[in-house]
């Protein structure tokens, strides 16, 4: 998955984009990679879904007011 939590704030991470960092790191996902304009995290269906539902979750009540989201699926011999 890719996703990116708004309003920006160059300067400083909003509440909302620590709380998304620490929803992804703390799942049971296989690849997490986090950065200021995006962020990626890889794993099986159920551990994405179960991210992305504390992702969106967490991160709107923490102030974003915008989580862009994106969902890949790569078949098992595609990686």
């Amino acid at each position: 998955m890719e996703f990116t939590t708004e309003p920006f704030d160059l300067d400083e991470a909003p509440t909302h984009a620590v709380v998304a960092r620490e929803v992804v790191e703390g799942a049971e996902l296989d690849a997490v990679d986090v950065g200021p304009f995006g962020n990626t995290a890889e794993g099986g269906a159920e551990a994405v879904l179960t991210a992305v539902d504390a992702l969106l979750r967490r991160t709107l009540t923490a102030g974003a007011t915008r989580v862009s989201l994106q969902i890949n699926v790569v078949e098992e011999g595609d990686r």
